[in-house]
């Protein structure tokens, strides 16, 4: 990822906040050295103001040390979230703005991953890469410049064991970054597991499948904690390996240098001085490794992110072309599909709508229905063929103008946590008036019977309403924009005969110069279109009127017959 693009516009506060840490790391280095002088200086010539003088400069660094740290912190911590604030916000940006084809190879179970757990070890490594990114090599190299000044072959026996602790780095971070990165690859597939889990609780209960789903996310889970476990074990060789290694060197440091002091080539100042050296060089060291630690999973992190962001424009708007001199207000000229590229789901699919006509779309499970949907609303765009609005290729609309255009409703569709006024409405300027017209006509009547009637409660996903009234809702807000076309993915399926009825004779009063496409089952709510396609396998088995239908196509008449006996009954 272009993380420099994002840390950019902080550069000055960054670099004030390595200032302020610069200096706590040099107060902190000026405390061992002060005690040596006052050990080996002022102690021994029974200077009693000096020893107080310079016991003082060390109180005096130590609360330097505390507060420059405590303010640069805080200020990592401000920098590092307003940067990830920003990666977070251009990532759900350029999530929003993927092809559905996008979204279905990258899945939504690693959106969220990435919007969340990976933006987090992100976050956290620019936030620890400012705290101890400067502290940690500063106490390393200041603390070994004045040891080198105090005994500079003392300082050596510390010096050689520095590369040992390199390559143990290395290593460990080598190999700890596959890890981090295969960790985030199967946390995807714990949150789809949890989401698929949640989504359909009330079918998992209602089949008692409980048992299994605990299962499944067993499986999942383990798979997880066998990972994280092993990328764990990785990462924790270093602290100990650094520790054992430096400890050792302390060892020596300590024997030689009591044999030096006994000898008098040593003063006993300089030997606790270099005590207090190995402990802040020790603290550093572990800092580092910590970092390198949270550069794996940051490295690993971010360029899922960064593949994220790099994903290209799939629905990019297209040169405008001359206009079709067509009557038709829609239009599929040889329209064909296929989701994976292994055979089609639409297959030379041709039909004109002018506007105020509806079209009926009929055809089993897997037909195709609601591919074309998806179509017309260029989730996803033809392998062949054009699809027409006014005359004009879909692909030259700018998508906010083409989305405008519609109002849906579809097959899984949605309510939000909020009130009913909220749910039509769907954050669109519209009037309460807009709101109540629209509910009348999708037949919510129910509204005016609670309590707060539009200001009315509705919970997560709507699960304080009955099916049908969801789907009133759904189509209300569908209406509440007086779109110029209306998509219904079999969005009358829990209305009884009398509701589907009224709602359809409604959309003939009211809503005359608004195209509508409509997918159902039932003959009933299809049979007034003014074109209905029956679809089988992406192919188009029959196309007409009812009446039409009933006497050339025999899938469609039976089905009819099935419905309605002879097919001249229904609403």
């Amino acid at each position: 990822m272009e993380l420099e693009r994002y840390i950019r516009p902080y550069w000055g506060y960054i670099l004030l906040t390595t200032l302020i840490k610069l200096m706590g790391a040099v107060a902190e280095l000026m405390i061992p050295f002060l005690m040596e002088i006052i050990l080996d200086e002022k102690v021994p010539a029974g200077d009693q103001t000096a020893v107080f003088t310079f016991g003082g400069l060390m109180l005096l660094c130590a609360v330097f040390c505390l507060a420059f740290n405590i303010i640069a912190n805080r200020m990592s911590a401000k920098s590092s979230g307003q940067i990830t604030k920003a990666i977070r916000h251009d990532l759900f940006r350029k999530l929003q703005s993927l092809s559905a084809r996008q979204m279905d190879e990258l899945t939504v179970s690693s959106a969220e991953s990435r919007l969340t757990s990976d933006t987090y070890n992100v976050n956290q490594f620019l936030a620890r890469i400012q705290r101890m990114g400067i502290r940690a090599p500063m106490l390393l190299i200041g603390g070994t410049a004045m040891m080198l000044y105090m005994d500079a072959p003392l300082a050596l026996v510390l010096i050689c064991l520095l590369p040992i602790i390199g390559v143990i780095t290395y290593f460990v971070t080598k190999t700890s970054l596959p890890l981090y990165t295969r960790q985030q690859t199967v946390l995807d597939k714990v949150v789809r597991t949890l989401q698929e889990n949640i989504t359909g609780i009330r079918v998992i209960k209602a089949l008692s499948k409980t048992d299994y789903e605990k299962e499944r996310f067993h499986t999942v889970n383990e798979e997880l904690t066998a990972i994280d476990r092993k990328a764990g074990t990785v990462s924790a060789i270093t602290n100990p390996s650094a520790s054992l290694t430096l400890n050792l060197g302390l060892t020596l440091v300590v024997v030689i240098g009591a044999f030096q002091v006994n000898s008098g080539h040593t003063e006993s100042g300089v030997l606790v001085a270099f005590l207090q050296y190995f402990i802040q060089i020790l603290n550093a060291m572990l800092g580092l490794t910590r970092i390198f630690v949270m550069w794996s999973k940051g490295q690993a992190s971010a360029k899922r992110v960064a593949n994220a962001l790099a994903l290209p424009e799939d629905l990019a708007v297209k040169p405008a072309q001359p206009e079709q001199t067509t009557p038709a207000h829609i239009e599929f000229q040889d329209v064909s599909f296929s989701y994976t590229g292994i055979g089609t789901n639409i297959s030379h699919l041709s039909f004109r709508l002018e506007r105020g006509q509806t079209l009926g779309i009929l055809g089993p499970t897997g037909s195709g229905k609601t591919t074309i949907l998806n179509l017309l609303l260029r989730l996803y765009d033809p392998d062949e063929g054009k699809i027409l609005i006014d005359g004009k290729d879909i692909r030259t609309i700018p998508l906010e103008t083409l989305r405008d255009m519609f109002g849906v409703v579809f097959q899984n569709d949605f309510l939000t946590r909020g009130t009913i006024a909220d749910n039509i409405r769907f954050f669109r300027e519209l009037d309460d008036a807009d709101l109540r017209f629209a509910a009348q006509n999708a037949q919510a009547n129910f509204i005016e019977e609670k309590e707060g009637q539009m200001e009315a409660e509705t919970t997560v996903r709507g699960n304080n309403l009955s099916g049908g009234q969801k789907q009133r809702l759904l189509i209300a807000r569908a209406l509440a924009a007086n779109p110029d076309i209306l998509v219904l993915d079999d969005a009358s399926s829990a209305l009884d005969y009398r509701t589907d009825a009224d709602l359809r004779r409604a959309l003939r009063q009211n809503y005359r110069h608004t195209t509508t496409v409509l997918i159902a089952q039932r003959i009933s709510s299809l049979r007034h279109a003014d074109l209905i396609l029956v679809l089988d396998d992406g192919n188009v088995i029959g196309a007409g009127t009812h009446e039409e239908l009933m006497a050339s196509c025999g899938e469609y008449r039976h089905i009819a017959q099935t419905q309605m006996g002879d097919g001249r009954e229904g609403v």
